[in-house]
């Protein structure tokens, strides 16, 4: 399995670059997401997102499908595309520690 090494923190990363297990998300996971996706600062808003995702994550063991994710939120696709420029499925759920989504996200 691939290892992410950053700021004295090592992360086993499946071949898409996502971490190995939700229990190991941490503030240097959500930084190295953050900057290797190319966002400069993280909103209230880019949290909100991470929030909903990390919290159906935890009640249903999968990430949410889109249209959950927006309804929840309360915000368009096209917004949320805004926040994680590669998507809800690659970007924020990286950045929210989930694994690779199988389905819609």
């Amino acid at each position: 399995m691939p290892q992410i090494e950053y700021k004295g923190k090592v992360f086993d990363v499946d071949e898409d670059g996502f971490i190995d297990s939700f229990d190991k998300w941490c503030p240097e996971w959500v930084e190295y997401v953050k900057e290797s996706e190319g966002i400069q600062e993280l909103t209230e808003e880019h949290w909100k997102v991470i929030h909903v995702l990390q919290d159906y994550y935890r009640k249903h063991g999968i990430a949410p499908m889109v249209r959950i994710l927006t309804k929840v939120t309360g915000y368009k696709l096209k917004y949320i595309y805004e926040l994680f420029p590669s998507g809800p499925g690659k970007g924020a759920c990286k950045m929210a520690g989930l694994p690779k989504p199988t389905g819609c996200v």
